[in-house]
C-alpha cells in the first residue's frame, strides 16, 4: 500500500511543473507572432534605396478632371418615314440629345440647331428597317449621326463642337 502511495506523491509533485510549461509555450509563441508582425510592418513601409523621399507639405497632383458635360436636346423629336420595303416598320421616332464640354460649342450649337435638325433628318429618312434592327446598326447610325452634325459645326465655327450624340428615345412602328 506504501508502494501505491509513492505513485500518487510523484504524480501530485510532476502536476505543478507541468501546468507551468503551457502557459511558457503561449508567452513563447506570443513574442514571436508580436516579432513577426512588427518585421511585416517595417517591412512593407519601409521605402525601396532607390525611391525619393517625399515630402509631407509637397501638393499632392491631382488628376485632371474634364469639364461637366452639358447637353442639348434637339426638339421636338425626328419622325421620319423609313426606306424600303411596305412589309416592315414604316416610321422612325428619335429622340436626339448632343453632348459637349465646351460652353462655347453648346452655343454653337443652339445657334445652329436647325442647319442640324435638317441633315439630321435627311440622314434618318434614308435609313431602311433592317439596317436598325439590331444594336449594331443603331450603333452605327448614331456614329453616322455625330459625323454629320461635327460636318456642320466644322463648317460654321471650324470646331468640331459636339462631343456625343445620345438617342434618348427610339421608336420603330
Amino acid at each position: 500500500m506504501a508502494a501505491a502511495a509513492d505513485k500518487s506523491k510523484k504524480t501530485d509533485k510532476d502536476a505543478p511543473a507541468k501546468s507551468g510549461r503551457p502557459i511558457l509555450i503561449i508567452a513563447l509563441v506570443a513574442v514571436l507572432a508580436a516579432g513577426a508582425a512588427g518585421g511585416g510592418v517595417w517591412y512593407f513601409t519601409r521605402q525601396p534605396a532607390d525611391a525619393k523621399p517625399v515630402k509631407a507639405d509637397a501638393p499632392a497632383k491631382k488628376a485632371a478632371l474634364p469639364a461637366p458635360a452639358q447637353y442639348f436636346a434637339l426638339e421636338p423629336a425626328f419622325v421620319v418615314n423609313l426606306s424600303g420595303p411596305v412589309d416592315g416598320p414604316r416610321y422612325l421616332q428619335v429622340e436626339v440629345q448632343l453632348m459637349t464640354r465646351d460652353p462655347a460649342a453648346l452655343e454653337a450649337i443652339k445657334t445652329h440647331a436647325p442647319a442640324i435638325r435638317a441633315r439630321l433628318l435627311m440622314l434618318l429618312s434614308q435609313v431602311s428597317p433592317d439596317q436598325i434592327a439590331d444594336v449594331a446598326g443603331k450603333q452605327k447610325l448614331q456614329a453616322t449621326a455625330l459625323a454629320e452634325v461635327q460636318k456642320v459645326l466644322k463648317a460654321e465655327t471650324g470646331s468640331n463642337g459636339a462631343d456625343d450624340l445620345l438617342f434618348t428615345s427610339f421608336v420603330t412602328q
